[in-house]
């Protein structure tokens, strides 16, 4: 039962005046709030994180002035960074975003956990002996407004650019975020993750005060499915490295086992163990272990990368090497990256799909991804290599290729809207599946698209499906033809006669049996009376 508009306001209400009233009451119990203040000012311009509001709003901006999010699912496609022979992409792929939960995840973090980075990167110089605007880099308004967004910016370009395969979201930024503040504050960085769950939590309070939920069916693939996690990678050793250009200097570094500590944690709160890869359509596989092994090393790099002494060791500067620790893994996803990037993609096999604005729209069943192919490579019994089935769209000009929908997901629903275009416009391609589950046997289905102006036509039609049963000595086949559904009946290789699907007023006969429609079923009557139901309609969402 949900709840009425005026009672949902009220809740709302109160849980801000709770939050409002507990921040009150400890802050006269706390005597320290005005040295808390004068920190944050001698740190901040106005003792606010400019840098970070600016960032948010540079995202916000892109979502609602680009795509187009404004009260529905965000034009997409489009903007992820495909190809470097797509330049759009690559510059609007890390500040674009998929959906309104995933830009709401990404600023929650961000608002989180960039101020801390930027606490440690501050507006004012904090090095004994400097002043502010004694240098244009350390003009505080310059340092807040354009310094560290800029900073931002790069660090997202090079998500971006150093992507493996395709790639859109904010989240690299975040966990730069993240790099950057762990070098100088480890644990504070612990308390950031930690307060960006209680801000969420108040979001979706605040969103859907009181919630109902019944249990019931629902299509869902695992939630680490889909994670980017070489990019989340990517960007916490870009800011762990920045942090080192920028902070190792000042001496205010914390110690090995707090960093390693730190990073830890961090790593394994944002789910950098997350490794996964396909296994089959609709199928993945989870390597957890490899995934722990990996953050716990990653924690020993950033620790040692940032707190290497500055000393020689048989000729080798310990320094340098812990700084190289950084740099080597980002060269590692470069050469990765770089092929990955160069590919290009066609449209062919597309004739049966639907043509708008330079993109082309089917449905298809076990084609080979070109984009996930190029480097054909086998971990753990997955390869890069795998063939994949649904609603796919290729547009060449963007060297765009995606399944957009897989098949589980439109037997589900049953329709879904496929949103196509470019800056200043959008269409939308419709996807309808129809189909029946045999008996003891494969479901017999068709998909249909509609262009944005224009009538459904059938872009694939499944193999035939004979029910796993016989009756009096016949087998019943249903057959997906362009326009209907047929059923055939046959003895053997022999066949005995067709005829459309009965409706629920005009049973059909084939080959000696009477067909008729009960509910959803198809029953099959044989001369004897005998009463079988050989398949059912499928039912959507």
């Amino acid at each position: 039962m949900a709840l009425s508009e005026p009672a949902a306001l009220a809740v709302r209400a109160g849980v801000v005046l709770a939050a409002l009233f507990a921040l009150v009451v400890v802050t006269r119990l706390d005597a320290t709030g005005g040295e808390r203040r004068r920190r944050l000012r001698s740190r901040f311009l106005l003792g606010v994180p400019w840098g970070t509001v600016v960032s948010a709003a540079l995202v916000l901006g892109v979502y609602f002035g680009v795509q187009g999010g404004w009260g529905r699912s965000p034009l997409a496609l489009p903007f992820y960074s495909w190809s470097y022979f797509y330049p759009l992409g690559v510059l609007t792929a890390p500040f674009a975003h998929a959906g309104l939960g995933h830009i709401t995840g990404n600023l929650v973090a961000t608002l989180t956990l960039a101020p801390l980075a930027e606490y440690a990167f501050s507006h004012f110089p904090v090095r004994r002996g400097e002043s502010a605007f004694s240098r244009p880099w350390h003009n505080p308004y310059a340092r807040a407004f354009l310094v560290f967004p800029l900073g931002v910016v790069i660090v997202g370009l090079c998500t971006s650019v150093l992507s493996w395969g395709p790639l859109i979201g904010f989240s690299g930024v975040v966990y730069a975020f993240a790099g950057y503040a762990l070098v100088r504050f480890p644990f504070g960085t612990v308390v950031a993750l930690a307060a960006r769950d209680a801000v969420s939590t108040a979001y979706y309070a605040l969103q859907d005060p009181v919630i109902t939920r019944s249990a019931g069916s629902a299509f869902s693939t695992p939630w680490w499915a889909g994670i980017a996690v070489q990019g989340h990678l990517l960007g916490l050793f870009l800011g762990a490295g920045l942090a080192v250009l920028t902070l190792r200097k000042r001496e205010e570094l914390p110690s090995a086992t707090r960093l390693w500590a730190g990073a830890t944690v961090v790593g394994a709160s944002l789910s950098l163990w997350a490794l996964w890869w396909y296994s089959g359509p609709d199928s993945y596989v989870l390597y957890r272990g490899p995934g722990l092994v990996l953050v716990l090393a990653v924690g020993l790099v950033v620790a040692a990368a940032v707190k290497a002494p500055a000393r020689r060791v048989r000729g080798v500067n310990l320094r340098t090497v812990g700084t190289l620790l950084l740099i080597v893994p980002l060269l590692t996803m470069a050469v990765v990256a770089v092929p990955l990037n160069l590919t290009t993609v066609d449209a062919d096999g597309f004739e049966d799909g639907v043509e708008v604005g330079g993109y082309s729209v089917t449905y298809a069943q076990d084609v080979t991804n070109p984009k996930a192919s190029v480097l054909d490579l086998s971990v753990f019994g997955a390869s890069t290599n795998y063939r994949t089935s649904g609603v796919i769209v290729a547009n060449p000009d963007r060297q765009l290729w995606s399944r957009a929908v897989s098949p589980a997901e439109l037997s589900y629903d049953g329709y879904r809207a496929v949103r196509v275009g470019g800056i200043g416009w959008d269409e939308r391609v419709g996807v309808r599946h129809r189909g029946w589950n045999v008996r003891g046997n494969a479901t017999v289905y068709r998909v249909a698209l509609r262009p944005p102006e224009g009538e459904w036509r059938t872009s694939f039609r499944s193999a035939p499906s004979t029910a796993g049963l016989e009756i009096e000595g016949r087998s019943v086949t249903l057959v997906a033809e362009p326009e209907e559904f047929t059923l055939r009946v046959h003895r053997g290789n022999r066949t005995l006669g067709r005829a459309p699907l009965p409706s629920p007023q005009t049973p059909r006969s084939a080959g000696g049996l009477l067909f008729t429609m009960n509910n959803s079923a198809l029953v099959a009557h044989s001369e004897n009376d005998t009463s079988v139901p050989v398949a059912t309609r499928q039912s959507y969402n």
